[in-house]
């Protein structure tokens, strides 16, 4: 007798979960300046508007996919966080947000149907639903804002 072996099914498994997580990355990044070391993600302020002087550092791209939220608020604030987290990695203390929008990533749909006969009749009565699954899509460039010399503590003249 031939023996079954669930190896190959393994590998199977295996490659599967890898492409299905590459394929659900919530955030992502293109260096398009010089990086600095790591930051924590609170150092890292969000402007709608550009700072007078900053140096750019990356394009962002981040998702509220898998954060379990459903609220509009809840879905921005997840997508908030991510991209002050992948800015931070980078060493960018800002994050010029750019655009967001909605994006459909998969719908859920169920139904159900009955049907009775007698002699001479049948009747059959169906129905269904289903939803769109929506996440916000955050883009930004993850930029670096010197801090003000005299924050820094740089001296200041005396004009006397």
């Amino acid at each position: 007798m031939a023996m079954i072996t669930c190896e190959p099914l393994r590998w199977v498994s295996l490659s599967a979960m890898a492409i299905w997580a590459v394929g659900c990355a919530a955030t992502s990044h293109v260096v398009t300046g010089a990086t600095r070391p790591a930051i924590s993600p609170e150092e890292v302020k969000i402007y709608t508007q550009p700072p007078p002087h900053f140096e750019e550092i990356a394009a962002l791209e981040a998702s509220s996919r898998g954060g379990l939220r459903f609220t509009e608020q809840g879905k921005m604030d997840k997508v908030i966080e991510r991209l002050k987290a992948e800015a931070a990695k980078l060493g960018a203390n800002g994050v010029l947000l750019q655009s967001t929008q909605n994006q459909v990533s998969g719908s859920i749909g169920t139904g159900g149907g009955s049907t009775s006969y007698g002699g001479r009749s049948a009747v059959g009565v169906g129905g269904g639903v289903g939803f769109d699954l929506v996440t916000k899509v955050a883009y930004g460039t993850a930029i670096y804002v010197p801090k003000p010399e005299s924050a820094q503590g740089a001296a200041v003249e005396d004009p006397h």
